[in-house]
């Protein structure tokens, strides 16, 4: 990871500028790429990080649907968690 910040600007270029530049690139390649009206192109260019977010979103909430619809599932979960709390301290 080092490497690849110092291949993008130096020791002055961090994890943040990373991700804006990341972000960055993906407006530009939204509003060249799409084919739709200005506004819509502007607007989808600007949300498109919103679906990894819902990505990450949908898999929790389906990860906790499941702790409850499938007990076995849930106490396996709660014994992985239970020992990684112990390994962490």
């Amino acid at each position: 990871m080092n490497a690849a910040i110092q291949a993008f600007g130096g020791p002055g270029f961090g994890a943040a500028d990373l991700c804006l530049a990341i972000y960055v690139a993906g407006v530009v390649w939204g509003l060249m790429v799409i084919d739709a009206r200005p506004a819509a192109r502007i607007a989808l260019a600007l949300a498109w990080p919103l679906g990894p977010i819902a990505f990450a979103v949908t898999i929790t909430v389906l990860l906790g649907a499941s702790l409850i619809a499938f007990p076995a599932f849930g106490i396996a979960v709660l014994i992985a968690a239970g020992a990684a709390w112990l390994f962490v301290q």
